[in-house]
């Protein structure tokens, strides 16, 4: 019997899993295989928490795979040492995985390709990067363009969406290391892995009570409210295919019955294409994941001051927006979108601190920490990026409290030492008098810091930093 080798990366699924589908029809035996490699591993930008994510979903990919009478092969290694290994071993007459677009992943796979009989197939995206270009076949740098392009491509449709095979035939004999240890999860864990409750969340998302993506257009900023998917981390790992995301926003599209309801599917299948529109920046421009897109602006003084930035880390700005965001963050393995950017802004634009710093520390701390997205995350707030925001564009951290949780429930569930406060005060608490101060038992400088920098100062500081290193007047 003839074998195949399904190399799973960034695609823990069975349904709609195009490199699964192809090596079901390169071999009657298939060898689903993982391989711990030790150059992810070693990353700086890999974290605990979001490698736990990624074992603890691979534990349930084994589970699922089991019930189809096969079973997922763990080894470790270099990539392309494994693969010539089993290669050798069984006979298999390909290698098929979902195609991947980071620097990395790229030099990998040219290199075994280069060898072996890898074969790369789709998934990762609905539209590859090479496929969403301009007529002249240059990239798109501007989202919107990018968008449109996007959109006049054949749509993925609900029957391109691939079931999950009833059964799977795997080799017996084959040598698989244990599965990779994961801390215990806890039972109210914010993001229990795995494809079913991908799949769950979407369900619930799109045609669940209320049917949120209908109100997903005004509710997506709002902090204190569950008004987003939180899909991410899914769709990072491949527990959801990005197709079958885009086919579920379409169809909210076509059943939206008020113009409100069809805006707001409209803008999450947008965010869909932003994370796509991202990928294939990272794809032509590689160099993004090192230093700025604009050349123009690559040169900031930044302040770099390691005390303020050890504050942000920790959630101790004096900033309760900030401060509950990054909390967050530190609890939980995810941020609120909203939050990303306030607290971005605040790095960058407050404090004079490279945007790499932040982009390091998210990629550490993310359960769905991204290269293409958490990149174009962070040069959109700095105004370094490809169709990023103005440099002159800086967050009020008062102001965007107030819009995006304007009783303070985010910031009162994230600082325990604001329970008390005020509405009124919530995002100012240094304006309480002394003696509200002591009554709320939230004494400023004591209980809870006193704002680490001035705002309006530090908005007239960057924007002197970035105009000395030439970036255009405003």
């Amino acid at each position: 019997m003839t074998s195949a080798i399904w190399w799973i990366r960034r695609d823990l699924r069975l349904t709609d899993n195009q490199a699964l589908a192809a090596a079901l029809g390169g071999g009657e035996n298939i060898i689903p295989l993982f391989i711990i490699d030790p150059a992810l591993l070693a990353s700086p930008y890999v974290g605990a928490r979001r490698l736990a994510f990624l074992w603890a979903g691979l534990a349930e990919m084994d589970r699922t795979l089991r019930q189809a009478g096969g079973r997922v092969i763990v080894r470790s290694g270099r990539p392309l040492d494994v693969l010539a290994a089993l290669v050798a071993e069984c006979g298999a007459s390909a290698i098929y995985a979902e195609a991947d677009y980071s620097p990395y992943a790229r030099r990998r796979d040219a290199e075994i390709a280069a060898k072996l009989p890898l074969r790369l197939v789709g998934g990762l995206t609905v539209h590859p990067p090479e496929a969403v270009v301009k007529s002249d076949g240059s990239p798109y740098t501007v989202y919107t363009p990018y968008g449109r392009a996007w959109k006049s491509l054949p749509p993925p449709l609900p029957a391109h969406l691939l079931p999950a095979p009833p059964r799977l035939l795997v080799p017996e004999g084959l040598a698989s290391e244990p599965l990779p240890d994961h801390p215990p999860l806890a039972a109210d864990l914010l993001f229990p892995p795995g494809e079913a409750e991908a799949h769950r969340r979407l369900e619930a998302f799109v045609t669940g009570s209320e049917t949120p993506v209908f109100a997903y257009g005004d509710a997506r900023n709002r902090m204190d409210l569950a008004g987003t998917s939180q899909l991410s981390p899914y769709l990072r790992f491949g527990m959801l295919s990005a197709r079958q995301a885009a086919v579920s926003a379409l169809s909210a599209m076509q059943r939206a019955r008020q113009p409100d309801a069809l805006k707001s599917a409209e803008t999450w299948l947008n965010e869909l294409i932003w994370r796509e529109f991202y990928i294939a920046i990272l794809y032509h421009f590689p160099h993004v994941r090192r230093r700025s897109f604009r050349p123009d602006l690559a040169n900031i003084a930044w302040s770099n001051d390691r005390e303020a930035f050890e504050a942000w880390c920790e959630g101790r700005t004096g900033y309760p927006i900030v401060d509950a965001a990054m909390r967050q963050l530190a609890q939980t393995g995810w941020m609120h979108n909203r939050a990303r950017m306030i607290t971005a802004s605040f790095l960058v634009k407050d404090l004079l601190i490279d945007w790499r710093w932040g982009e390091k520390w998210f990629m550490q701390h993310l359960l769905d920490g991204d290269p293409a997205a958490n990149n174009g995350g962070w040069q959109w707030t700095a105004g370094t990026g490809t169709d990023a925001a103005p440099y002159f564009r800086i967050f009020n951290p008062m102001l965007q409290g107030l819009k995006f949780d304007p009783d303070g429930v985010y910031i009162r569930r994230w600082v325990g030492e604001m329970a008390a406060t005020p509405d009124a005060y919530v995002h100012k608490p240094w304006e309480m008098s002394p003696h509200l101060q002591r009554s709320v038992g939230c004494l400023i400088g004591k209980h809870y810091p006193a704002p680490i920098i001035d705002h309006g100062w530090a908005r007239g500081r960057t924007l002197a930093a970035y105009s000395q290193a030439g970036a255009p007047h405003a």
